[in-house]
């Protein structure tokens, strides 16, 4: 198979994390005897210096014409502590979600046999762990109306759905259930805010469609408490974009670093596949940041094109450098801490 995929490393950490993730994606096309055509463009704080905007027109045609996207990330300290910036990285991010039509986030969170002791939760609590989080990606607050009054000292983020946003979500929602254990939970705050009360009563008017899968509905703050307590009793959810953005971090807790969980981004059009962790610039350049993230998001990739063997290929690698603690200084604790480079010419490596 042919493929041509829009290779966006962004800032920080996102150049180094994507080389190794285009390593083992090389590595498996030689195998498996596919073409992989990588095409680079700019984004976040990297195309703000270059051109003067985080998501050029330029990098829109590249990703919009290919049949994939790899990310790496965005986000730089500089913009993060001048509150009066007019362009920011993760403006880019947003106007690429959108233009793209990416309106659905799956991040997948699940255990590592070798890491299991190392996460901070209790190996009883988290031990089996396999659940998906859909987050939907561009409605709710932070594409909502929003500004300043009152001589800026009042300010405000409106948080709105429209039911067919809401819609196009359940539905991704409810075909992963039901190829998986049948069970969906919608999380809201239906209790206090008027948009989870439409997030509500449209996933129940589906669920008709879909005799077969058990739904609950569950308020944020209640999730928040018992996804650390007891994981294992979810398995597919879904909620709105702001409570997916905090749920999908708590959850990386679970694995034991934000540096193993991968996720995409769906639409109608073209997929983009990413890590959950952002640009990490205190590590940018020093090659210590942790790839696997990348690396299983490339696999998330491969799956999507039904090339399920290669992307299984992926995982089982990146499981033996797990157990045989080829692994970075995040999850080393201790041992040996390889650079990100030798993880991933490791990886290739093996393949």
């Amino acid at each position: 198979m042919k493929l041509n995929i829009a290779l966006l490393a962004g800032d920080g950490i996102g150049p180094e994390v994507i080389d190794q993730a285009v390593k083992i994606s090389n590595a498996i096309a030689k195998k498996f005897n596919h073409e992989i055509n990588w095409t680079p463009a700019l984004t976040g704080a990297a195309a703000i210096d270059a051109v003067g905007e985080p998501y050029p027109d330029d990098t829109h045609e590249v990703c919009a014409s290919a049949d994939a996207v790899l990310f790496g990330a965005i986000g730089h300290p500089r913009f993060d502590n001048d509150p009066s910036a007019k362009v920011r990285p993760e403006q880019g991010l947003l106007k690429m979600r959108q233009k793209l039509g990416l309106f659905a986030n799956v991040r997948p969170t699940f255990t590592f046999p070798s890491l299991i002791d190392k996460s901070p939760l209790k190996r009883e609590r988290i031990e089996g762990t396999d659940l998906i989080i859909l987050r939907e990606l561009t409605g709710g607050v932070y594409f909502g109306e929003r500004g300043r009054k009152d001589d800026g000292e009042t300010a405000f983020d409106t948080m709105t759905y429209q039911r067919f946003e809401i819609q196009r979500l359940a539905k991704k929602g409810f075909e992963m259930a039901m190829k998986r254990s049948k069970k969906l939970c919608c999380v809201d705050k239906a209790n206090v805010l008027e948009s989870s009360r439409l997030w509500r009563e449209t996933v129940q008017a589906m669920e008709k469609d879909y005799p077969e899968v058990e739904v609950s509905y569950e308020f944020v703050d209640a999730v928040a408490m018992r996804l650390v307590q007891w994981p294992k009793a979810y398995d597919v959810m879904i909620t709105a974009n702001l409570f997916g953005d905090i749920l999908t971090d708590e959850a990386s807790v679970i694995s034991g670093s934000m540096g193993l969980m991968p996720s995409s981004s769906v639409g109608s059009k073209v997929s983009l596949y990413e890590p959950i962790h952002g640009s990490y610039p205190q590590a940018a350049g020093k090659d210590i940041a942790n790839p696997l993230a990348t690396v299983l998001s490339a696999a998330m990739l491969f799956e999507d094109m039904d090339l399920n063997d290669e992307a299984q290929a992926i995982r089982d690698v990146v499981n033996k450098s797990l157990a045989e603690g080829i692994v970075t200084e995040d999850v080393a604790e201790g041992g040996k801490a390889y650079k990100t480079s030798e993880v991933g010419d490791w990886l290739a490596a093996n393949i």
